[in-house]
Parts: structure tokens; sequence; C-alpha cells
């Protein structure tokens, strides 16, 4: 093995010193960039949100002056009922008089008028030049009374703002309608009196003149034609809307996500925010928008750039930004401003350089003192060193330095004394313990081979026998285990049995040895399975103050008439195996070895020549890989059902084909407990 080259402990100390007050300061530099960067947000965040509520006010206000307009004419209009073609002048006045409203129509329920047809809107738009135009609405062709606003108007029976929609004339200019429902005397819907308003201005209201003709920003500063005055207050009318800290995006979204408005014109009415979020991968994008459309107030920071492409700055990734929006008045719609970080952040980093540059300054006179104190410190451990070395190769008695300082080292240097005086009586107790430790394994490898030895071992048992095959296997986690099998022939009678003594190690093993040797003795004196196991449950419930206790199946099968008596005590059930494969129906008797004067089921069944019963403990179905992932029944049906299959049905195929499929199942993983398969074949009347 290459040799490590040696490193002065005073300069690696030195090194950690400064690295540690690096990163202290670093950390704190950290916190304190945190909370400048947090200072500097919100102070930001603070005037953002303030131009936002300006914009939204001079938006409110627009709205606010088209829902005053026209409610103030619904009693007018009711007073006019009866005279409908007074109507005609009254929808006309409230265009004049209102530059915010477009247009103006009064639609009537069907067959209001009947002298006028089926059909009856008045309705007056505003041209280019600034004149209204009267007419009246309503054909097969223009059937307003089928349209889906008209419906939802009369359903809703109160003033709300519509969807966006185009102009039925042009198909060209969004426009959104405020509806009110006109009652009769009799408190009867009637009419809806629409006035529209055009999202065109909604836009010049909120960009003042900020227009996008692509993703990138330019400014151009106009008047609102709507305006005469010279000296017009631009900032409080909307008219130029250009904040000094940054270029800010501004849009206004409906309840569904339609843009009401946006600095690109073809966004408005058609495009939508969530198709545009289904963009980003990120949910965030989507819960914004739930959130803006909910009419809720907030703000959030778009760290990790999920926002759609065509929200972020000059379709930049890095341009990312901060996202503020706030519910229009007596709307569905949210107001939204995108403003780019950029600014916020350069402030911060150029902070966080300089406290860097401050830090490396520090760190360098820190390096040149420390380097000096630490190297005289530690000029005792050099002579510490030097002495210990020689301990390390065996001399003991190696004389230590003389520590002049009661510190650390002096600690230390007593410490190796102390090793020094007690390494030579660990090494004698080491090689008692070694010795007693050989004696105890030598003991349980003695107590390993006595255990194999109590169960059969020899396969095929009865060479001679043509009616009977037999293969058993038993696999102990430890030294020694808990786990038995056990089987012999009587009066043309077999008795055999499959046991799991609760817990490991050496008690399981004497369990184990007293319960194989009860069996053999009770079964030597009745042939009925339920009658041995409550003699062997009575026998080992006896006195049993550690309250251990044995799972068994104890079967007798006649090898003249194929007839098997069984008993199962809280063991697994055998699998049995002739044309097909199934589990041998088992009553659930309690373990053995816990009550005493406990009575058990006795059960019997037929078998047919060339049935095979796989008996096994849980240490084959509990058997475990490294994932504690469990080999399962249904693991060994598939493994018996592929053997039956094969043609495979002998026992020791079956016992070898499950030992070798639960060890690849396993593979690396600790054995955690015993593992025991007996199966027996009935071959009578086989040739």
């Amino acid at each position: 093995m290459k040799k490590k080259k040696f490193r002065s402990f005073a300069k690696r100390l030195t090194r950690w010193i400064a690295l540690s007050q690096f990163i202290v300061m670093l950390f704190a530099t950290y916190w304190i960039f945190i909370l400048a960067k947090t200072f500097v947000i919100m102070e930001e965040a603070s005037l953002y949100k303030s131009s936002l509520s300006t914009a939204n006010a001079n938006v409110s206000r627009v709205l606010s002056e088209v829902t005053t307009a026209t409610s103030n004419h619904v009693s007018e209009i009711q007073d006019c009922l009866g005279q409908p073609d007074k109507l005609v002048g009254i929808i006309d006045r409230i265009v004049a008089q209102n530059p915010v409203i477009r247009s103006c129509g009064l639609s009537f329920i069907e067959n209001y008028y009947p002298q006028k047809g089926r059909w009856f809107c008045p309705y007056a738009v505003r041209d280019d030049d600034g004149k209204t135009e009267r007419r009246i609405l309503g054909s097969a062709s223009h059937d307003y009374l089928k349209a889906e606003w008209f419906e939802e108007a009369l359903k809703t029976d109160s003033a709300y703002w519509s969807k966006p929609f185009f102009d039925a004339s042009d198909s060209i200019t969004p426009l959104v309608s405020y509806m009110l429902p006109v009652k009769d005397k009799q408190g009867k819907t009637v009419a809806i009196l629409g006035a529209d308003l055009s999202l065109e201005r909604i836009r010049k209201q909120l960009f003042g003149g900020m227009y996008a003709e692509d993703d990138s920003i330019s400014i151009k500063i106009e008047n609102d034609p709507d305006e005469n005055s010279e000296n017009s207050d631009n900032s409080d009318g909307g008219f130029i809307n250009f904040d000094w800290r940054g270029i800010t995006k501004k849009f206004i979204i409906d309840g569904d996500g339609t843009f009401v408005a946006y600095p690109k014109e073809d966004y408005i009415i058609k495009k939508n925010y969530f198709e545009l979020a289904k963009t980003t991968t990120d949910t965030i994008d989507d819960h914004l928008g739930r959130q803006m459309v909910a009419g809720r107030m907030g703000t959030y920071n778009d760290k990790k750039g999920i926002l759609p492409q065509s929200f972020r700055f000059f379709d930049s990734e890095t341009w990312l930004s901060y996202v503020f929006y706030e519910p229009v008045k007596n709307t569905h719609w949210s107001i939204v401003s995108v403003v780019p970080n950029v600014m916020i952040d350069l402030v911060a980093i150029g902070l966080g350089v300089i406290m860097l540059l401050l830090i490396a300054l520090a760190l360098l006179v820190t390096r040149i003192a420390g380097r000096l104190i630490i190297k005289r410190a530690v000029k005792p451990l050099t002579a510490l060193v030097a002495s210990t070395g020689e301990v390390a190769k065996g001399n003991f008695a190696a004389p230590l330095p003389v520590i002049k300082h009661n510190d650390e080292i002096l600690q230390l240097r007593d410490s190796f004394e102390s090793m020094q005086h007690s390494l030579t009586h660990y090494v004698d107790e080491l090689k008692s313990t070694t010795a007693s430790k050989a004696a105890i394994e030598n003991e349980l490898k003695v107590a390993h081979d006595i255990q194999m030895s109590m169960l059969p071992k020899t396969f095929p048992p009865y060479p001679e026998r043509d009616d009977i095959d037999i293969y058993g296997f038993l696999q102990p986690a430890k030294d020694v285990g808990g786990d038995l099998f056990d089987f012999y022939i009587h009066d043309e009678k077999l008795f055999f049995c499959i046991g799991d003594v609760s817990g490991k190690g050496i008690p399981a093993s004497l369990v184990m040895a007293v319960t194989r040797s009860l069996f053999r003795n009770i079964s030597a004196h009745t042939t009925e399975p339920h009658r041995i196991a409550e003699m062997l449950n009575q026998a080992l419930a006896d006195g049993n103050e550690t309250e251990m206790f044995v799972t068994a199946f104890i079967g007798v099968l006649d090898l003249g008439t194929g007839c098997l008596r069984y008993c199962n005590a809280g063991h697994n059930p055998p699998l049995i195996l002739g044309r097909d494969i199934s589990l041998l129906p088992c009553e659930p008797n309690i373990v053995l070895g816990l009550l005493e004067d406990i009575p058990f089921k006795p059960q019997e069944i037929q078998f047919e020549p060339q049935t095979t019963i796989f008996l096994f403990t849980d240490g084959l179905n509990e058997a475990e890989d490294i994932h504690h992932a469990q080999f399962g029944d249904q693991r060994i049906a598939s493994e018996a059902e592929a053997l039956l299959a094969e043609g495979k049905n002998q026992p020791e195929q079956i016992v070898n084909q499950m030992t070798k499929a639960v060890h690849a199942f396993v593979g690396q993983a600790e054995q955690s407990d015993d593992l025991t398969m007996l199966a027996i074949k009935y071959m009578r009347g086989e040739r």
C-alpha cells in the first residue's frame, strides 16, 4: 500500500479555521444579503403595487362611467315602455352623450310589441367620425332571442359585465357589454339594456401608449382622442403609463382566463391565460391563474421562470419577473402587472460582491496570523507523536515526553501512559477470551451435529417400498435452530410431522429436541393425529414459564387405503400436488405449548395415487430479500405449477426446486429464519 504524504497538522488546522470562518462569514453575508434584498423587494413591490392600483382605478373609472351612464337611463326607459318609438331616441342619446360608450342596444323579449313584430331592439352606434347612427336590430338572420348572451342576461336578472366578444358587424372590434335588466311595473324583465365598451379603450387606458407589436417593448406617447384639454393630467388619466423604475407588462383577464387587455392586440379575446399556461410543465403557473380569476390580490416572484414565454421580457429565460395582481371592482376581471426583477437583483448582487471581497481580505489576514500561532501551539504534539510511534510498534514501556501546559495535550499524554499500563493486561485477557470463544464455537458445532442426527437424513428412506417416496430438508438460520420434521412407518401407516418452535438458537433447539422425542413416544400409542397434538400440547404447556410454543402439522397416512388423517396446530397449511395444486383445508387449532387441556379438531382426506403433499415452515414463504419483500405463498404455488407442467413431481425434485428458488429470491440478504421442507408422495397403484 502506498504511504500517504505527510501533511502538517498546524497547516491543516489553520486551513480548517480559515474555512470555518469563511463558512460562518459567508452564512452571515448570505442572510444580510437576503435581508437587504427583501427590504429592496418590499420597497419596490410597494411602488409597483401602487402603480397597479392606479391603473386599476383608471380602468374602474372607465367602467364606472359606462355603468353610471347606463343605469341613469333605466328609470326613463321604464317610464317609456308604452312608447316604443321614443325608446329609439333614448338609446341614441345614451351613446351621443357618453363618448366612452361605443354602442348601446335595448333588446326586448319576443313579441313584446306585437305591432313591431317578433323582434324589437333599438340600437345606436358611434361611427369613426363621432356621429351616432340609429338602427333597429332583430331579424331571422340576426335572432338575438336565441343568442346565448340574451338568455344568460334574462336568467341573471341583475346588472353585470358580459364576457368579451367581437363586434358582429365587423368581427374585428373587441367589445365588452354592461348588461342591465329592464322590468315593467309588475317586476317582470321585459328587455336587456346593453352598453358596449370598446376593449381598445381599456387597452389605451391601461397602457397609455405603450404598445408591443411583438414580444419586445417599445414606447409611444399619444393623447387620448377623447380628451380635448391640452393640459390634461396624463398620470391621473392613464394616457401615459411609463414607470421609470422598469418596464412593466400589464394585462387584464376575465373570469375564465380570456385576455381582455394585453400589449399585443392579437391576444385580446383570442388567447387564454390557461392555454398559455400549458406551455410550461410547472403547475404553479396554472395555480397562479386560478388565484387571479378567483378575485384574489397577491404577489408572485417567478424565480423558476415558469410563466409562459409570452409573459417574459425580450423572450429571455433570464428575465424572470414579479407578478402583481388584483381584482377589478364590480367585474370578474383581474388586472395583472409583470415586472422584471433584474434591477432589484443587480442591487442585491452588488451588495453580495462587496461582502465577499471583505470576507476574502479577512480570511487572508486570519490565515497568516493563525499559521504562526498554531505552529507554536502544536510543538508538544510533535514530541508525543514520536513516543506513541514506539508504543504502536509494541514497545509499551517507551518513555513519553514531559508536557508543561495543563491542557488537552497533557491529557492526551496521560491517556497514552494509562494505555501503556493497560495494554499488557488487555492482551492477556484477549488471549483468554479467544480461547473461550473457540470452546463455545466447538460446543455449538457439536450441538448442531447432535440436532441434525435426530432428524431423518437418509433419502429415499424406504427404497424397498414402491408405495411411498419422501424427501426432507432443514437449514437452520444459526448454528442450531428450532425447526423439525420427522416420519416413520408403523403397521402400514406413515406417521409424520413438521414443526416450528418460536424463537431461535439454543433454547429453540432444546424445545425442538423435546418435541421430536414426544412425537415419537406419543404416536407409538395412538394413530389419531388430534390425540397426538393434544398430548404434545399438554406435555409442552406443563411448566412452560418461558411461554415458548410450537406450530406443528401432524399426519397419519394409511398406506393401504390412501386415507390421510391430520391435525394442524397453527402451522402453514400444506400444498397438495395432484392433478392440480391446492392448499390442504386446515382447521384453525391453537399452537402447542401455550394453554393446557385444549381440544384439537381432527380432519381427514382421501389421497389419490400420485398425489404429493408438500409441507414447509414459515422460513420459506416469509423469506425476505434485501428490500424486505417476502417470497410469499404465491411464488410457492407458481414454482409448484411449473414443476407439474414439466412433469417433475418427485419429492426430491420439489424440495430442491423450492430451495433453489428461495435462495435466488433472497440473494445477498442474510437468512432470518430456519428453512424446513418435507415432501411425501403417495404412489400406491403406480407401475
